[in-house]
């Protein structure tokens, strides 16, 4: 007979793990921190006190401290946005980006509902060719079909005649790597900001030259709103969705002048788009590159209800919600983390194509006049350093706002009046983040459950209105 000890030993660290918090005096507590984060997969700990006063009398109102918490800590929602990083806070996000975008569609949370009254567009933005790369289309026809189509200089042919499907590991791959302008794609990411910026800054000015005003004089009148998401093609380059609209020259509480309409917004979005050009300093091993947005832009209207040729302002926003969740191995681009050298890009579970790109991201960073752009801190994202989603300060609501929501609804609306005079002290720290294996296995079937529960709620709510 084995004693305890000995058949401890013989089970996995996951159930000895497991037994450990089990056992734990505190384990209904940290039960109940769990499910408060949704099973979030990497909480932050913390570790502190938040005493609130009344400001006259300095009775204390409230006060908590992590002393009486198991481990003497509390823990909080990671709030990635990655589902390959953390699943439970990823749909949370994508709920809140739902809302954020959908709100400057249609109003709400702050926007008046009459913005779906203005001129609105969704706007695709694209990268330009570094060079042929493989492809598939929907009808079917072959990659790049070529009589006579020869080899390049590397010895590799120009052409190719296969029919590929969505899934071929081979889409997006450069036809050549030889040929593949790996500097010019890079560098194209790390001014994708400025190139948006000019974008945006030619609006005004197209529009205003249309009108046959000045820039400052439109702007006392109109003002451009959008929201943004950036996403990566199959060949690795990041193209732009954006909703733009129309307001007045307050924002969305301002109607714009009749004149403004979506045909005269979709005309200043072309002309704007392909003025831009941006040229990078000169530089002995790289010269002078000429950054401009690729040729495919595809501008429509929007329209609240939708219609034949137009999309429906939910479609939008469901979209572009479900974009932001996907992480670097959703999209086949980059990695969830930071690159700390060579020896994380040899060893990255890549492609041959990705590879090439943080390689290059890693010796353009070495360079001494593109040091502004930090290539090799943002090499895991093949040079872009822009945020996935971003919007004008105008637009709508904001995540802050959405999850100071969120907060007050899960306390069931309980908080200090409004006009308590108050004073509160707080000390927080951070002392660590992540799971131990049991508490980790714990925390993914608290997050089943809560997946399970809102796809049960969302049936439900099917049937209701079906009935």
């Amino acid at each position: 007979m084995l004693d305890r000890a000995a058949r401890l030993r013989q089970l996995s660290d996951v159930d000895r793990d497991l037994i450990r918090l089990v056992q734990d005096p505190h384990f209904g507590r940290w039960l109940d921190q769990i499910t408060a984060t949704g099973g979030c997969a990497h909480p932050i700990h913390l570790s502190g006190s938040t005493t609130t006063r009344d400001a006259a009398t300095g009775e204390i109102l409230h006060h908590y401290d992590t002393r009486d918490e198991p481990g003497e800590r509390l823990l909080i929602r990671c709030r990635n946005r990655r589902a390959t990083v953390c699943a439970p806070c990823s749909r949370i996000h994508a709920g809140d980006t739902f809302h954020l975008v959908r709100a400057g569609l249609v109003g709400g949370k702050t926007v008046p509902a009459d913005v779906r009254e203005r001129p609105r567009l969704f706007v695709t933005l694209t990268a330009p060719g570094f060079g042929p790369v493989h492809r598939a289309t929907a009808d079917g026809a072959r990659c790049r079909p070529r009589r006579n189509a020869g080899i390049c200089e590397h010895g590799r042919p120009v052409g190719c005649p296969a029919v590929h499907d969505a899934g071929d590991p081979l889409v997006g791959q450069p036809l050549c790597p030889g040929c593949y302008d790996y500097a010019a794609h890079v560098l194209w990411h790390g001014h994708a900001g400025r190139l948006w910026k000019a974008f945006t800054d030619n609006l005004y000015n197209h529009l205003a030259a249309s009108l046959g005003r000045t820039r400052s004089g439109l702007r006392r009148t109109v003002r451009i709103s959008y929201a943004k998401v950036a996403e990566y093609q199959k060949r690795a380059a990041v193209h732009v969705h954006a909703v733009v609209r129309l307001d007045g020259a307050t924002g969305p509480n301002d109607p714009p002048p009749a004149w403004a309409t979506a045909d005269v917004l979709a005309t200043v979005v072309r002309t704007a788009a392909r003025a831009v050009c941006l040229r990078t300093p000169y530089n002995p091993a790289l010269g002078e590159h000429e950054l401009r947005w690729g040729t495919e832009l595809d501008v429509r209207p929007l329209r609240a209800f939708g219609g034949r040729e137009n999309l429906a302002d939910d479609a939008v926003a469901a979209y572009v919600a479900k974009y932001v969740t996907k992480g670097a191995a959703d999209t086949s681009a980059g990695l969830d983390h930071r690159i700390t050298g060579p020896q994380d890009i040899a060893t990255a579970t890549v492609s041959a194509h990705v590879r090439a790109l943080m390689g290059s991201c890693w010796r353009l960073g070495g360079l001494a006049e593109l040091e502004p752009l930090h290539l090799r801190a943002w090499a895991h994202t093949l040079g872009y350093r822009g945020h996935i989603l971003t919007k004008s300060r105008v637009y709508s609501t904001t995540y802050a706002a959405l999850r100071a929501e969120r907060a007050d609804h899960q306390r069931n609306g309980a908080q200090l009046a409004d006009n308590a005079d108050v004073i509160t002290d707080a000390h927080w720290r951070y002392v660590g983040s992540g799971h131990t294996p049991g508490a980790a296995l714990l925390a993914a079937g608290i997050a089943e459950d809560h997946a399970r529960n809102r796809e049960i709620a969302r049936e439900e709510s099917r049937r209701g209105l079906d009935r």
